[in-house]
């Protein structure tokens, strides 16, 4: 049997995602996966449409995916909305607050920290089988193996290993990372505690053929007895219906049922001449207390779990996989600082935490009743003016997201910008192999020295970049967080402090 350093359960996106850090990181890791078979009809366009927001499409950037995902998602080639300026672009799309759509236009720019063209600068949709694709063809040149069709049944770990039982295989393992969903395994094998709020809607996505799609109106609807979507494929519907969450999976999605709901949320007498794919959901918000236990992680949906409402859920599991991999890498190769792996709980927790609060919030003011319509009033109002605006913009897009890593620059612990250099790199280029990156803006190449200490874990750039915003100096991780800033001139004992903190000691030999 071979020998991994990280067995991830569950092949998703992020599952995938974090496999792909990690092989990029020199770690050997396996996947398993229950599903037999990788595609399927609820992955594909219509019903596996999904939107990535500018942070989750940055990340496939500096990784050398972006180029891949927009082929295979039939996106033209010019997501990046003034990618070739020196100037902020703005959005093209804003997204919805609770089914009220924000205007781009309204978007203050001088709000957004920091904010410089990039070829990754949109949101865009996706399928998930598009998704998976490019991560699973990327995974594979990186050495992971992927094994399906096998239900992991029992996990148990001691101080030193972790040992996975699936079908008729068990693994001997250093880590494992539950990847597996909202009724994750192995969250619930190694008893992480999982709290949170209760469901107030039974959602349902569906495929049908409808005989007088004319009675429905197009994009989000939010009635005086629930909501429905229309999607851009003929015959994909969304539906909330406001009754506490009784109805999911208790019992059978017949065509007759999803007409009675889709007639009453949306106060007409559609008809439903059949049914071919059809699934429900809640808005259940509930989340792990901590995202690791002993040698054991969560990441994605088995750490958190929330109404789809604005589709946050793929963006949040990215973002985990991002965080976690450099951090998990480095604790294999035994080159991480003290403390680093649990700084991913410490960082991503309250990111979590705050999508489940605005994914309540938006319930509560969908809610069919007066109170809850007398606040979307309010509300309507307070997003039509650029400050309420730029601050639903910056919740979606991820752009308003900051970790606290001790720095006092309002820079420190943003994703960095993607400076463009006078000879046309960019810092995206520069963030492929995965290790962390210092730029040297100084004339005299000040940190050229210091950074070479660390020359397997970060990259030294020095340039003038077109754009450098006055700094002297950044610090970038391997997730792309700036982890320290020099204003002026930089600092090399300031420098290696910070290098040290979050890359370790530069004694540690290279990977």
């Amino acid at each position: 049997m071979d020998e991994f350093d990280v067995v991830i359960v569950g092949a998703g996106p992020v599952g995938l995602f974090l496999a792909c850090e990690l092989g990029l990181g020199g770690c050997a890791v396996l996947v398993l996966e229950r599903e037999p078979e990788p595609h399927s009809r609820w992955r594909v366009e219509p019903l596996g449409m999904r939107g990535l927001s500018a942070t989750s499409v940055t990340a496939f950037y500096r990784r050398g995916m972006l180029a891949p995902l927009m082929t295979a998602s039939g996106v033209p080639g010019d997501l990046g909305v003034g990618a070739d300026t020196d100037e902020p672009s703005r959005p093209r799309s804003a997204g919805h607050v609770a089914g009220m759509v924000l205007d781009p236009a309204m978007i203050d720019l001088a709000a957004l920290p920091f904010r410089l063209p990039s070829p990754a600068s949109e949101s865009m949709m996706t399928s998930l089988d598009a998704v998976e694709t490019v991560l699973s063809e990327r995974a594979a040149k990186l050495g992971v193996q992927v094994r399906r069709g096998v239900t992991v049944s029992a996990v148990t770990q001691d101080e030193a290993s972790v040992v996975v039982e699936a079908g008729e295989d068990t693994y001997t393992t250093r880590w494992v990372v539950g990847c597996d969903g909202g009724r994750s395994a192995v969250r619930g094998l190694v008893g992480f505690e999982f709290v949170g709020t209760e469901p107030q809607f039974t959602g349902y996505a569906m495929l049908a053929t409808i005989a007088d799609p004319e009675k429905l109106r197009p994009g989000i609807n939010l009635t005086p007895t629930g909501m429905y979507i229309t999607m851009r494929a003929p015959g994909h519907i969304g539906m909330n219906d406001f009754d506490g969450g009784a109805f999911d999976r208790t019992q059978e999605l017949t065509r007759e049922h999803l007409q009675a709901v889709l007639r009453r949320v949306s106060g007409t007498d559609v008809t439903l001449s059949d049914v071919q794919l059809a699934s429900s959901f809640t808005d259940r918000a509930m989340q792990a207390t901590t995202y690791r236990q002993g040698r054991v992680l969560l990441a994605g949906d088995a750490a958190h779990i929330h109404s789809p409402l604005g589709g946050q859920g793929l963006n949040l599991g990215i973002g985990d996989a991002v965080n976690l991999g450099w951090k998990l890498a480095a604790t294999v190769h035994e080159s991480a600082p003290e403390g680093l792996l649990d700084s991913y709980t410490r960082e991503r927790h309250p990111v979590g935490a705050g999508v489940l609060d605005w994914s309540r919030a938006q319930v509560a003011i969908m809610r069919p009743d007066p109170h809850s319509r007398a606040i979307q009033g309010v509300l309507r109002d307070l997003l039509g003016t650029r400050d309420g605006t730029t601050y639903g913009f910056e919740k979606l897009s991820g752009s308003s997201i900051r970790y606290d890593l001790g720095g006092e620059h309002p820079l420190v612990g943003r994703s960095v910008p993607d400076f463009r250099f006078d000879d046309g790199t960019r810092l995206g280029d520069l963030m492929q192999d995965g290790r962390g990156v210092a730029l040297d803006f100084s004339d005299e190449r000040s940190l050229r020295d210091s950074a070479m200490l660390w020359e397997s874990r970060i990259r030294y750039s020095a340039g003038t970049a077109r754009n450098d915003f006055g700094l002297g100096a950044v610090l970038v991780r391997p997730d792309g967080m700036v982890a320290w800033v020099a204003d002026g001139d930089p600092d090399r004992e300031a420098f290696e402090l910070a290098a040290s903190r979050w890359f370790g000691s530069p004694a540690v030999t290279a990977l």
